[in-house]
């Protein structure tokens, strides 16, 4: 073998039901009909985010000439030694590149998407990997990177991301045969030959056409609100609010109102953009100010205060299980076809405090209050609701019309007041160590949730106020130690789900105390000095 008849490797890093097989099959068969030996082999993954599905074709650059042997191929990828690695999605990209398949020999593809893995859904707070990351490696460790958006042109497309990733192929020069052959093959194979034309002259294009910066519209304020069809006049007033926010600020800003406005009302979302315009005129950040310190602290403040006052309650649980929009997602992922019968069973096991916290204040203090007292704190309630049958339909829909009373409930009450002690701390902070106050604006990420995991994360933040935050307010600690300090400890709470931390800290005084109040006596003789050193006992 020639080291111009040298195997050309390409490794396909697919997701479950992607297709990533049919492109396997399409490039064997183009490969096949230029007359090049090849041999594809695959591995799949367990599961449809859990693993990967892998697929791995080697074909000779030329065909073999007249007499010789027949080519031996591998039967598994070796890192350094891949032509092509194609991803469907952006962290099977950095997995190849982890892996070492991507080297300055590879071309790499791959789509800028995410679809979230298991563990990235389980954090407690942010868990996302940084894309920015991913892309920056990408860049640096291949010998030339294309990425763009493959779901995008997937949708646009109307097909599979199997047909894109084979034009992008075909677009960036890397196959040893024309554009036509692989039309030709997609037709051949004989389903749903329209759409993956399409998608395959889509991705084709926007490898070989791609968009420049420029020209891609980056998001601002005024666009989010013009998209969510706001009526005008409002949509103006909350632009003319924003306007000499930072940019980073305003469209947070706007996000926020939006989802303060479907949580409850229009006066709900005004009170939130006052909340941000009060932190910004703490923080003294002059108007149309990109440089601030400040900034990163109010965007963090900004996207937490929007996640706080829409706190999840049985109310918004109910509201959105019977949304119109969640039913139509419900029968995509179930691949339910026109006609199909859907059934959906919505498991809830409210406790006591779940029922206390949607009650009038003070009514709902007293139920708390008898509960602890005759044990009742531990008791829940299994429902399996149908939420597709109409009894139970309307019984969600009856607690999700509950959202007017939810101002005067007592989980509202106590929401806001630990809110407003929050705000008050970051106006305080702000203006003297905009990191701290950064780290500060994070804190409420350990609140989440609802009944267990809504008590836990109470817990973590009232020992995070009083170990951490307090001490600060009151002036007792050195900022830049307290910064570091607020860090690790949120960090650690975040990676802590069972709250252990919480009894630690419960534990420590009790344990503390014990510790300087008492301690063992010993009695012992006084060992003769010969004695001692003879070894003998007292």
């Amino acid at each position: 073998m020639t080291p111009s008849n040298t195997p050309y490797c390409i490794l396909i890093a697919a997701l479950g039901g992607e297709g990533g097989g049919v492109l396997a099959d399409w490039l064997v068969q183009c490969a096949l009909e230029s007359a090049l030996p090849v041999q594809a082999t695959s591995v799949p993954g367990v599961a449809q985010r859990t693993g990967a599905t892998s697929y791995y074709i080697e074909m000779l650059r030329e065909p073999l000439a007249a007499g010789a042997g027949a080519p031996v191929f591998a039967l598994t990828p070796v890192p350094g030694c891949v032509d092509v690695v194609i991803a469907s999605e952006l962290l099977e990209a950095a997995r190849m590149l982890e892996r070492g398949f991507v080297t300055q020999r590879t071309t790499l593809l791959s789509s800028t998407h995410r679809f979230y893995t298991t563990i990235e859904k389980m954090h407690m707070a942010d868990g996302r990997q940084d894309p920015d990351r991913i892309q920056a490696a990408a860049h640096a460790m291949a010998r030339r990177a294309v990425l763009f958006d493959m779901e995008a042109v997937t949708l646009q497309g109307g097909t599979v991301i199997s047909a894109v990733m084979f034009g992008a192929l075909a677009g960036a020069g890397v196959l040893p045969w024309p554009r036509a052959l692989c039309e030709r093959v997609i037709t051949e194979a004989g389903k749903g030959v329209a759409a993956s034309l399409k998608g395959f002259a889509l991705a084709f294009e926007a490898v070989t056409q791609p968009a420049s910066p420029s020209a891609v519209a980056s998001p601002d304020a005024r666009k989010v609100l013009q998209d969510a069809d706001l009526d005008a006049s409002l949509a103006g007033a909350w632009s003319a609010r924003m306007a000499a926010w930072p940019a980073g600020v305003q469209l947070l800003a706007a996000h926020g109102a939006l989802r303060c406005l479907d949580y409850q009302h229009e006066a709900y979302a005004r009170q939130f953009l006052e909340g941000v315009a009060a932190l910004i005129g703490a923080a003294g950040v002059p108007a149309h100010s990109e440089a601030s310190p400040a900034i990163p602290a109010l965007e963090e403040a900004t996207r937490q205060l929007a996640l706080w006052m829409c706190f999840e309650d049985v109310i918004r649980v109910a509201d959105l299980k019977t949304r119109r929009s969640r039913y139509a997602r419900v029968r995509q992922e179930a691949q339910a076809k026109a006609g199909d019968l859907l059934r959906v069973t919505e498991h809830f096991k409210p406790g006591i405090d779940e029922v206390a916290a949607v009650l009038p204040g003070a009514l709902g203090a007293r139920l708390l209050a008898v509960s602890h007292r005759r044990g009742w704190m531990t008791s829940h309630v299994g429902l399996h609701i149908r939420s597709t049958s109409l009894w139970g339909y309307l019984m969600l829909r009856f607690l999700a019309r509950l959202q007017p009373l939810r101002p005067r409930s007592l989980r509202f009450a106590q929401e806001h007041e630990a809110l407003a002690v929050w705000l008050a701390a970051l106006q305080q902070v702000l203006p003297l160590a905009p990191g701290f106050a950064r780290a500060l604006a994070g804190l409420p990420q350990v609140l989440k949730g609802y009944g267990d995991t809504q008590a836990r994360g109470r817990l973590n933040y009232a020992r995070l106020w009083a170990t951490q935050v307090a001490p600060v307010l009151a002036g007792g600690m050195d900022i830049a130690m307290a910064e570091a300090q607020l860090k690790a400890a949120l960090g650690a709470t975040l990676a802590d789900p069972e709250g252990t931390l919480n009894t630690a800290h419960a534990r420590a005084p009790t344990e503390a105390a014990a510790a300087a109040g008492t301690h063992p006596v010993f009695w012992a003789r006084t060992v003769p000095p010969a004695d001692a050193m003879s070894g003998k006992p007292p």
